[in-house]
């Protein structure tokens, strides 16, 4: 009889040591990997960091036709146009269930956004403010592996248009030389996206970085994507901005004796079923839950889809930890820092203030993670591999420019620069201290 699918940890003491062993986001680790079919595609066996390079630093040189060549290397597409017709756009038809639910989805995530929006503001009489000025053109990268996220592009578009951001760029991979999946052209059209290009992978991340014939330079490039597309935006940093680096998805479980198994399982499986890489784990103060999420968890394993990526991920990743208090389960998330936090609680809102590190939070029963990956509002594209201790969730503040203004008038200025004077002269920047001494002066002479 097979065991358990989560490997089980007793006790806050061992829980944290297995918390904090855990590797992160290791990206230099994972870039000496050996990358599978890099001899057929490049005549010699290379690493995973070294196929990035090479197919960033083709692109930069050759533009369009290192596009088209790693296009049909690895995506076994040789698209005739690079860029998507915008009538393809217009067209692109799905069935109505799914263009009601896009259409509900894209109305709350850009409702969520527009109320998180900061305003310019100014003091004449303290002569400062703040300028908020949206990035102008913007990249937004959707996958197109194992899965189609038309989420994705929405998550992403949307904030950025929300934002201001004038020029919002679509790069999504084609399969066998097909325009990209309808489902991702109608919520591109519902996103506002400006244009779309065919192109995927690390190809599609130097597009966007350098600019080629086709695909105009951006200055933000944001979105999941697998190692190789995380590796070439970590590459291209500088060049252009960033959102982030994300890693496989991860979903910490907080759950407590009232928590339904089922519901538990579920959403454990609703992670797993991501990618073998994926990280499910349930915090439990209950032994009894905790054998009733393992009995279920095998039961619904045996109607699933994508059973044996799910399995894999839970016997890879998945974790169990048996502690004594909620409060001992929240410090322990807190460790973790996850991507999505869920809190299957009693009174689940009178714990969040006990929440310093998470992507996201969700709030009992009803507040499954999977609501904030489709419809609730706030955006699917959250820091992951412990990041979440310092990064936050994809939002309008990603897309916006911060600059201060200072406008003094004569009467502050003269208040303010004898202080200027003495810490300039302490540094050794006596220019600096002259800047203000001269225009002390002049005032003094009544200059105007």
């Amino acid at each position: 009889m097979p065991g358990p699918l989560l490997r089980t940890i007793r006790g806050y003491e061992a829980a944290a040591r297995e918390v904090s062993a855990r590797r992160i986001l290791d990206l230099d680790a994972r870039a000496s990997d050996p990358a599978p079919r890099s001899r057929e595609a490049f005549g010699e066996p290379l690493s995973v960091g070294e196929v990035v390079r090479r197919i960033l630093a083709d692109v930069r040189q050759h533009g369009d036709a290192a596009l088209r060549r790693w296009s049909k290397t690895f995506d076994a597409a040789e698209p005739q146009t690079l860029e998507v017709p915008r009538e393809a756009i217009e067209s692109a038809r799905v069935e109505p269930a799914l263009q009601s639910a896009l259409e509900l989805a894209a109305h709350r995530i850009r409702d969520y956004h527009a109320r998180t929006m900061p305003r310019s503001w100014a003091n004449r009489r303290e002569g400062l403010g703040l300028w908020v000025v949206p990035i102008e053109r913007v990249g937004v990268y959707a996958p197109g592996g194992t899965a189609i996220y038309p989420s994705t592009v929405l998550m992403t578009a949307i904030p950025a248009k929300v934002a201001g951001v004038k020029e919002v760029f679509l790069a999504t991979p084609t399969k066998d030389g097909r325009t990209p999946h309808p489902s991702l052209l109608v919520a591109a059209r519902l996103a506002g996206v400006d244009r779309v290009f065919q192109v995927g992978g690390v190809q599609a991340i130097g597009a966007l970085a350098y600019g080629t014939e086709s695909v105009p330079a951006v200055d933000k490039i944001c979105g999941p994507g697998n190692l190789f597309v995380t590796l070439a935006k970590r590459m291209v940093y500088g060049q252009v901005e960033l959102d982030g680096l994300y890693g496989p998805t991860e979903t910490v479980l907080v759950a407590d004796e009232s928590a339904n198994p089922r519901f538990c399982a579920a959403d454990l499986l609703a992670q797993a079923e991501h990618d073998t890489l994926a990280s499910p784990i349930l915090i439990t103060t209950s032994e009894a839950l905790l054998r009733q999420v393992e009995a279920e968890l095998e039961r619904q394993l045996g109607t699933f889809d994508r059973a044996s990526i799910a399995r894999a991920s839970l016997e890879r990743n998945g974790r169990a930890f048996l502690v004594a208090s909620v409060e001992e389960a929240l410090e322990l998330a807190n460790l973790y820092a996850p991507e999505h936090l869920c809190l299957l609680v009693n009174d689940p809102w009178a714990w969040l203030g006990k929440v310093r590190n998470a992507g996201g939070v969700f709030l009992g029963e009803t507040s499954p993670e999977v609501m904030g990956d489709y419809v609730a509002g706030p955006s699917h594209v959250m820091p992951t591999g412990g990041t979440a201790r310092f990064a936050s969730a994809l939002g309008v503040a990603h897309f916006l420019k911060l600059v201060p203004v200072v406008g003094l008038d004569r009467a502050r200025f003269a208040r303010l620069a004898p202080a200027v004077s003495t810490i300039g002269r302490a540094e050794g920047l006596t220019g600096h201290a002259y800047a203000v001494e001269v225009r002390l002066e002049a005032f003094r002479g009544g200059e105007a």
